[in-house]
């Protein structure tokens, strides 16, 4: 089966996947305890409004309607593009446009995440298993033992408070300085707006806020990515074709990174794959432990103040950027291995 075939059939695959999750989405969401209308009241300091105001606003968002039409409605809307607005977050606003405000954050903190991670921890693999039970490979395994034994979100906390508030190296909360307004919105990024609009002082602005919040979530990726590294860089410096061509006389740099590490990274790219959802959980406590106003955020406050159509969004955002990149995972095995074939 040709490659293109491959991805068209993961695709469709990927649908029923996609219409799993909405489904236990909705059932979940309308089990919470709580409901818009009554965190929407309770926003606006109204405690105790008559119960026929409370279901008339019901009836209002479709609330009353019998359980099947909702789940119907709801999945109808949300494949149309009509996401509706915010009920108890952000009064009225559509929620289109406030997932799309804080949806770059979110993308920048995981892209740099997985960029950092998975250059130092491909690195970081590969010295700890050509120094073997020496001091680098110490080093690196010890490393690599705090990353996974380290909470998140006190690792966050730790940066937080030595680097920031003690040290004053890196600001502890925010994205932007508060002499700084954010650059005119074009694509939403700021990287890109302040380029396009000329504002460049916000770049190095913005970087030097973000060093902190992406440090603490590429460390929780980093410790996996090298120990995975080093354990099939081992298995592969055994094989026969490694010895072979350090019997032909390859330089030893030229062993490691041309015939070990490509076809030892195999396994370290599922490895990068399946964190991706672990990247993504972890900006949930990361940008309210940094007051960034991400995705993360954003889901938090949809949860606690009951915006189901918040919740919705985001779960099917977040489901398409984690099925697409299995796919992609999957796609990158047939470049580096292409042993590999799809049937």
């Amino acid at each position: 089966m040709s490659l293109l075939k491959y991805i068209i059939r993961r695709i469709i695959v990927m649908i029923p996947v996609l219409f799993g999750v909405l489904t236990i989405t909705f059932i979940l969401s309308r089990m919470m305890p709580g409901d818009p209308i009554s965190a929407r009241l309770a926003a606006a300091g109204v405690h105790n409004a008559p119960p026929e105001l409370i279901r008339q606003l019901k009836c209002q968002l479709g609330l009353c309607d019998p359980i099947i039409v909702q789940y119907f409605r709801y999945m109808a809307d949300l494949f149309t593009g009509n996401w509706g607005v915010s009920v108890s977050i952000v009064r009225n606003q559509p929620v289109w446009d406030l997932v799309m405000t804080r949806f770059p954050i979110t993308i920048d903190l995981t892209i740099f995440s997985i960029i950092i991670a998975s250059y130092l921890g491909t690195k970081a693999g590969v010295v700890s298993a050509v120094h073997r039970n020496k001091t680098p490979d110490t080093i690196v395994r010890g490393i690599a033992l705090v990353g996974v034994a380290l909470p998140v979100f006190f690792l966050g906390m730790l940066l937080q408070y030595i680097l920031g508030y003690q040290l004053k190296w890196f600001e502890p909360v925010g994205f932007l300085s508060s002499e700084y307004q954010a650059p005119a919105r074009i694509t939403g990024f700021i990287y890109i707006d302040a380029f396009l609009s000329g504002e460049w002082y916000i770049i190095g602005d913005y970087a030097w806020h973000m060093f902190l919040p992406v440090f603490c979530l590429s460390f929780l990726m980093l410790a996996s990515i090298t120990r995975q590294t080093r354990s099939s860089m081992l298995e592969v410096m055994e094989q026969d074709f490694v010895r072979t061509a350090r019997a032909k006389g390859c330089k030893e740099k030229t062993v490691i990174h041309s015939h070990a590490l490509k076809n030892a990274l195999i396994p370290t790219v599922t490895v990068i794959g399946l964190s991706i959802a672990g990247l993504l959980g972890g900006a949930v406590l990361t940008e309210t432990t940094f007051a960034l106003n991400g995705m993360g955020s954003l889901f938090v406050a949809a949860i606690l103040q009951s915006d189901y159509w918040v919740i919705t969004a985001l779960v099917f955002m977040i489901t398409i950027i984690f099925i697409s990149a299995n796919l992609i995972t999957d796609v990158l095995y047939a470049i580096l291995d292409p042993r590999i074939r799809y049937t």
